[in-house]
């Protein structure tokens, strides 16, 4: 599983031209999910977004986390995050789990993010052609990948 993570002050999604999630300041991640991700690797990339320390404390440091903030989420499917650009100039996506999988593991990292953080996400649909706008803080922009987690 690949996470681009992004603090953001703002971030939307909106599908077919209706606002579909918004938030404030928290984190904008954009989800990959691969044909071997399982529920480890949900459980691993919650656990380490939700305690990572990428907010600034009262001295400007990144010391604080989402839990420590109470910040907010917008989660949105991107299998593109598994493209592979090695031949051709046409990216391949063969190491993108398939969709109905991908979907199921995507419904539980939500489900898992909730419960972690005691708190709803906003969350764009599985699938849809979304347009999602953000405004990133920092900038702070990371990438996670469960398969590092060793």
């Amino acid at each position: 599983m690949k996470v681009v993570i992004q603090r953001v002050t703002e971030a939307s999604v909106t599908i077919d031209g209706q606002l579909k999630g918004a938030i404030g300041k928290g984190l904008l991640l954009l989800i990959g999910i691969a044909q071997d991700d399982s529920l480890s690797d949900i459980t691993w990339t919650v656990r380490k977004i939700a305690a990572m320390r990428i907010f600034n404390d009262a001295d400007n440091k990144m010391n604080l986390s989402l839990k420590d903030i109470n910040a907010e989420v917008l989660a949105i499917s991107q299998f593109t995050l598994y493209a592979d650009t090695k031949k051709g100039n046409r990216p391949s996506f063969v190491k993108a789990a398939p969709p109905a999988i991908a979907n199921e593991l995507y419904e539980q990292f939500l489900t898992h993010m909730e419960q972690e953080l005691g708190q709803p996400i906003q969350s764009g649909i599985f699938g849809a052609d979304m347009k999602v706008r953000l405004l990133n803080d920092g900038p702070v922009t990371i990438l996670l990948d469960s398969k590092n987690e060793n």
